[in-house]
């Protein structure tokens, strides 16, 4: 067993609905340990077996046939959240305002040189591995930058974003 953070994207938005309790049972079902969540927007951290790989796509699948939606679920190690957060390469004015969008894969390097010609206004980003780091400074709610602009020039590689605040307390859990 190795413990992981499991991240679905796009979770309870847009009629979107995996109630926390299903995902933890989900999670259990396929043999993980200690199954935990935090806010209802697809963040598990348990101790699962086998590849994580293959648990991460199971898991997605099942999530499918159960509920008819297909999400992305991308994890990682607690070394490798603690790696990312100190990563962040902005000042952290609002930590509201500061985000990491957990990447499926690294984008090449051709595509990041690429996406630096996307205007952001006042918003920043920067890739770090499989991390794309992002500082709104108006908030996510108002961004200055076209998200979906950079996610085409980046590859449409899968991510999923959390604030730095839910980056803290997933860690938090996963060592606890």
């Amino acid at each position: 067993m190795s413990r992981r953070v499991l991240l679905l994207r796009a979770v309870n938005v847009g009629g979107a609905t995996l109630p926390m309790a299903d995902l933890r049972a989900i999670a259990a079902e396929l043999g993980a340990g200690d199954p935990t969540t935090y806010i209802a927007s697809g963040n598990l951290v348990a101790d699962i077996p086998g590849d994580p790989d293959a648990f991460d796509r199971a898991l997605g699948r099942v999530v499918q046939e159960r509920f008819g939606f297909f999400r992305e679920v991308i994890s990682r190690t607690p070394e490798e959240l603690v790696a990312a957060r100190a990563a962040h390469p902005f000042e952290v004015i609002e930590p509201k305002f500061s985000y990491v969008s957990f990447m499926l894969t690294a984008p090449s390097e051709e595509a990041v040189a690429a996406a630096r010609a996307i205007p952001t206004g006042s918003d920043r980003w920067e890739v770090v591995g499989r991390e794309l780091h992002l500082r709104y400074a108006d908030g996510a709610g108002r961004p200055q930058l076209k998200e979906a602009q950079l996610a085409r020039a980046l590859g449409r590689i899968p991510m999923t974003a959390r604030n730095l605040r839910t980056v803290d307390r997933l860690i938090e859990l996963a060592q606890a």
